[in-house]
């Protein structure tokens, strides 16, 4: 087959725009030869295990699965009975940006919670932590939260440890969307397990495919207790890959070195760098009326521009609206975002807000 697109677009709607890691492809050819048991009873699979036990301590198990939603509503399936709810920022992507599928799949109910910057406190969970008991109302049982959040903010090591002891002291459990962790971790400059085993997360959510892969995250059960039912789950949930191999070993090359960790800080120096860009120019008069909504924590950037410049700037960079109505957009890098993408891009942006 002919390369069917232009390899010189580049853009910032989202790191899922990326191709692939050449180490992870590397990796997806390795444990092509031959053959494997299918359904996850692999070689690869087993490795896995022992991977995710180096991060995340003795004890755990990971899931493998497709897609990020796949995995949230997997998950949150395993930790909740039928009249269970979830507790989260009406920002989180379980209750925007999942077509309905905890609701309509997973048979969930969300208790969405307004917040500034994307992220619960303790105080904000208790709006919606409470009818324990009343047969009319769908029972809170599990929080869920999101690292990075989907406004890009970071939740410190304290923050998800009070949030994780604000649940438990009331029977809810903690749920964590990792669908960008590895950017988490670096800007944190702290090991996977310190934010979310160590701080109280039950079931983890693992995020690759924003990270370099081509497909495949993970349901990653850190407390046994507060997960049940994943092994038949997974498969009524058409998240059972039978050729697991190929999900395992993409998780693997992120994870067995650190290629997690050097994607994940590259993405999140590029958009430091665009930001810094677009500060530098406000400073000196080259960039005009671009505003931040949110500080960068990990690999996005929240800005809002003067009217049309957005539209304008599409025609050369992809990106999304984030909230229409205030003019607010979106800006995301990936791990093969370059200085070059990065120095163009703010460029455009002062072309167009100086026309």
């Amino acid at each position: 087959m002919s390369t069917l697109h232009d390899r010189a677009v580049r853009g910032f709607a989202s790191d899922n725009y990326s191709g692939v890691h050449p180490e992870v492809l590397a990796a997806i050819a390795a444990a092509n030869e031959g053959h494997q048991v299918a359904y996850g009873e692999d070689v690869y699979t087993a490795r896995l295990q022992d991977v995710f036990a180096d991060h995340f301590g003795a004890g755990v198990t990971a899931f493998p699965v497709f897609n990020g939603t796949g995995a949230n509503v997997t998950g949150l399936q395993s930790m909740l009975p039928r009249w269970g709810a979830v507790i989260a920022a009406s920002t989180a992507h379980i209750n925007v940006d999942e077509g309905g599928a905890p609701e309509r799949v997973a048979g969930i109910k969300i208790l969405n919670v307004p917040t500034d910057d994307g992220k619960l406190t303790p105080e904000l969970v208790d709006r919606e932590a409470w009818g324990w008991g009343d047969e009319h109302r769908a029972q809170p049982l599990v929080v869920s939260i999101t690292q990075s959040t989907e406004l890009g903010t970071l939740y410190t090591v304290d923050e998800i440890r009070a949030l994780a002891d604000h649940a438990h002291e009331r029977g809810m459990r903690l749920h964590m969307d990792g669908a960008r962790i590895s950017n988490a971790a670096a800007s944190l400059g702290l090991p996977l397990r310190a934010f979310t085993r160590d701080a109280g997360v039950d079931v983890l959510s693992f995020g690759g495919t924003k990270n370099g892969a081509m497909l495949g995250e993970a349901v990653v059960v850190l407390d046994p207790a507060s997960s049940d039912g994943l092994t038949y789950l997974r498969k009524l949930n058409m998240q059972l890959s039978s050729k697991m191999r190929f999900v395992s070993a993409q998780l693997i090359a992120l994870l067995e070195g650190d290629l997690w960790l050097r994607s994940a800080s590259h993405a999140n120096a590029m958009a430091l760098r665009l930001r810094a860009g677009v500060e530098a120019g406000l400073a000196d008069g080259s960039i005009r009326g671009v505003g931040f909504t949110q500080p960068t924590q990990a690999n996005g950037v929240f800005a809002t521009l003067p009217e049309g410049v957005a539209d304008r700037l599409r025609s050369a960079f992809r990106f999304y609206d984030w909230d229409a109505a205030r003019r607010e957009v979106r800006w995301m890098c990936s791990f093969d975002t370059t200085e070059g993408d990065v120095d163009a891009f703010v460029s455009a942006i002062a072309a167009e807000t100086a026309a």
